[in-house]
């Protein structure tokens, strides 16, 4: 039986998962709200208040890998920040080792964006101060922290107002509205299933004992 690989924009206030043990007033929309198919499960995870790019699958090994710190994958965000950042705030997210709880944050790459994304407006609509300018900057990790790219922001002065993942390696979220979901292309799964086998642990090859 063929493995299932699906990417979905998952909408604001929606739980990267497909139940909600909340009580019913409290309750969130989830993955099950949106994405009719069984027995698929999300890579990673997006907190309830960002938006963008998910992969989903069956694939347990693939998942793994996606999943696991040590394999760098790289994931791309599309960040709204308060005020515009300076060259300096940039330098010291692109260098890392920014002391973030209990963790300095590893070098990675990261842009300012010359004109906003043309996203559909949130729902509910940011925060907003008519004396405070907003901008976009594009932060490309290869680690994932519990809200990291937040905290992040925060410490360099310039807070989130709104975070997309635009792209998981070269998976794209380009064409996806929010709520919409797609099978995985046979060139993106080439590429994928390449990408896992480069990256396998190889095993290690034990020195032959000497009968001497």
């Amino acid at each position: 039986m063929a493995y299932r690989y699906l990417l979905f924009h998952k909408p604001y206030n929606v739980l990267s998962q497909f139940s909600d043990n909340s009580s019913p007033e409290q309750r969130r929309s989830t993955l099950k709200d949106y994405i009719p198919v069984e027995n698929v499960y999300p890579v990673g995870r997006l907190d309830h208040d960002s938006e963008g790019l998910m992969l989903l699958t069956d694939h347990g090994a693939l998942q793994h890998q996606l999943s696991h710190p040590k394999f760098h994958h790289p994931r791309t965000y599309w960040v709204q920040v308060e005020n515009i950042p300076t060259p300096t705030a940039i330098d010291q997210l692109r260098k890392g080792g920014l002391v973030i709880q209990n963790y300095r944050t590893r070098p990675t790459q990261v842009r300012l964006l010359e004109e906003e994304p043309p996203f559909p407006d949130r729902d509910p609509p940011i925060r907003y101060r008519k004396s405070i300018p907003t901008a976009w900057i594009e932060i490309t990790l290869t680690e994932g922290h519990n809200r990291q790219v937040r905290r992040m922001t925060a410490a360099v002065g310039f807070p989130t107002l709104r975070l997309v993942r635009v792209a998981i390696g070269h998976l794209q979220l380009q064409g996806l509205a929010p709520g919409e979901w797609r099978n995985v292309t046979s060139e993106e799964l080439r590429s994928l299933l390449h990408w896992m086998n480069q990256t396998q642990p190889r095993p290690r090859l034990r020195t032959p004992r000497s009968h001497c």
